[in-house]
């Protein structure tokens, strides 16, 4: 069994398919985060040709929907690696966004739990964000 397949016994269950697509939604944040800035940036209108024209007759209110959107994704992450657990959280945080593993979140961070608590604590956070997302 891999890490990303827990037994369906586990409190934590998630099943693999889902646990995939959860994670890449993760991995996406950095892009959300990238287009919610220059879109929410004081005069910016470099993202207006990106936005899809259908019937629009205010381009302004387009953007805050769109604005608004990356906002939403962004902060189920972000609520669902605190409701993990306080400490450890912004640690699962760094590594679901990024993509990194336990190995190198230790080295880079030192991370104050072993490995087991953190790949418990990890599968939470899935779990969480499972239920945000449904």
């Amino acid at each position: 069994m891999t890490r990303s397949e827990l037994s369906t016994s586990s409190k934590w269950f998630v099943p693999r398919h889902r646990y995939y697509e959860l994670k890449h939604f993760c991995l996406q944040y950095s892009i959300w985060k990238e287009a919610y800035d220059s879109l929410t940036a004081l005069g910016s209108t470099s993202k207006v040709n990106a936005i899809k024209h259908d019937d629009i007759s205010d381009p302004t209110s387009k953007i805050a929907e769109q604005a608004l959107m990356f906002l939403e994704r962004m902060k189920v992450v972000e609520q669902s690696a605190i409701e993990t657990d306080a400490v450890i959280g912004p640690y699962i945080f760094k590594a679901v966004t990024e993509g990194i593993g336990y190995d190198i979140l230790k080295v880079q961070t030192n991370i104050p739990c072993c490995k087991d608590v953190y790949y418990d604590l990890y599968h939470k956070f899935f779990y969480i964000l499972s239920k945000k997302r449904r």
